[in-house]
This record gives C-alpha cells, structure tokens and sequence, in this order.
C-alpha cells in the first residue's frame, strides 16, 4: 500500500482480469474500464433484470447519505472504503459543496483507482487517495494519508458503500468491527449492500460476481443489520436503497428489480 505520485501502468494492473471499481465503473456509464471490464458487466447485465438501475441507485443513496452526514450529522471527516474509480458525484465533492474544510479519504485495492483519483485531486489539499486492502485495517490506519490526515479522536463518516458483500461475512463482520471500535462516539457507519429477500436476481448477481470476481454474496437484512454492531440506527434503519431518504416519492410497495437488488443504512456510535 502506498501513496506514490502518479505512474502508468501501475506495477500491479491486469489489463486482462476485471475488478470490482472497473466493472461498476462501467456499470455507471464511466471511461476507465478495460475489456474484461466491459465483457463482464454485459454479462451480468443481460442476465440479471435491473443491475444497472442498481448501480444507480447506490450512486444516488451515497449522495443522499454523504449529504445527510454532512449537513444534519456536522461530520466533516470521511474515510470511503472500497470507494471504486471516481465519477460523477463523488464523495468528496458532495461532503465539500455542504462544508469547503471537510476532508474525505477514498481507499480502493485497484492499483487505477489510485491513479486517476491522485490525477484527479491534484489540486483538492482535502481529500486523499489510498490503494489498499479493506480486509487490512491496521495497514490501512497506518497510513499516513489515513491516520496523519484524519483525526479518530472526532467523529469520521465511515463508509462501505457497495462494498462489503464482496467479502465472506465472517471476514467482513470482523472487518467492519475493528473499524466500530477506531471510531471515536459521534461518528457514523454508512453501508450498502447486495440484499438477499428471497429473489432469483439477487442470487444471481451473488453468483456471477463471485464466479468472476472471486467473491460475491448476498446477505439478509439481518445479516446488514448485524455489521452495524451497538450503533443506533438512523431513520428508515436498513432499507432498500430506493427508500432510504428518497429525494422524491417511491412507490415502496411496486419497486423496480432494480430497486431490490441493494439495502442502506446509517448508524450513529453514541459511546
């Protein structure tokens, strides 16, 4: 893991294996994404009825939770992990349109995202890029850009949005929990996940992104609910994406497939 300038081709880059960040770039309408990428993301979106409304739908409840953190929660820290290749929208550009000083640390394990982010931010003094693996908190806290940059003394959003269900939920309960104990009271845990309510096409992106990502998994509502440990859930608690502080009206009772695919939530550490 490191902070390097710019390079390219990153040391590490498989031009010819997909990668989540890649895949859901591509998902999104984004650029910087290869073949692989491309294949795969077409695959599974003729095969699974609404993926890419899913896709954007997470883009959409990041926005709204990031905000939601930002302006009615006074978080002004936000450590992003698995944040993917930046986009349209991104965390740090909502976190900063609600507060100029607050400072956002995006850490992904594809070597691109590290790349174009640095490029990208070469000019915002507020917000850093990290490679590293999420499944490694120590390495990641270690980093200067992470523990140098953000202050665990005050509350921080932390951030698994569209991430965790690529890891094995006992990894990722583990995971997740040392982050719950860095984080000082005040701060916030904000996840997404692929949600298994008993739909084929939930299954079936579970399938197909473990087959060609090595892991995929669906969990239940409880299971996403049990990532958040003694945290307090904030209004709606976990629900589907689409319903979590919709900008708009949503017909709750005829969601989209789409619409199905992915539950969100927001909890606060009170002590």
């Amino acid at each position: 893991m490191t902070d390097d300038p710019v390079r390219w081709p990153p040391p590490d880059l498989d031009f010819n294996k997909p990668t989540i960040a890649r895949a859901y770039d591509v998902l999104l309408g984004g650029k910087d994404n290869f073949e692989a990428d491309r294949v795969l993301a077409q695959y599974a979106i003729a095969n699974i009825p609404g993926l890419q409304e899913s896709a954007l739908e997470n883009r959409k409840v990041l926005v709204r939770g990031v905000r939601f953190l930002a302006e009615e929660a006074g978080i002004d820290q936000f450590l992003d992990l698995g944040s993917g290749l930046p986009t349209q929208e991104n965390t740090h550009e909502v976190a900063q349109a609600c507060n100029p000083d607050a400072k956002v640390v995006y850490v992904d394990i594809d070597p691109l995202v590290g790349v174009h982010g640095r490029a990208l931010l070469a000019n915002n003094a507020n917000t850093k890029v990290v490679v590293g693996d999420v499944r490694e908190p120590d390495a990641i806290m270690a980093e200067d850009a992470v523990s140098g940059f953000l202050d665990f003394d005050r509350p921080v959003g932390l951030m698994f949005v569209g991430m965790l269900h690529y890891l094995d939920f006992e990894i990722a309960h583990g995971v997740v929990g040392k982050w719950r104990d860095a984080l000082a009271p005040g701060s916030y845990l904000f996840m997404t996940s692929l949600v298994d309510t008993g739909l084929p096409a939930q299954q079936e992106l579970a399938r197909i992104t473990k087959e060609n990502l090595e892991e995929g998994y669906a969990r239940t509502p409880e299971q996403i609910e049990e990532h958040f440990g003694d945290f307090e859930l904030v209004e709606p608690g976990v629900v589907y994406t689409a319903l979590w502080r919709p900008d708009g009206p949503v017909d709750a009772e005829n969601l989209s497939p789409g619409e199905q695919l992915g539950m969100a939530g927001i909890a606060l550490k009170k002590r």
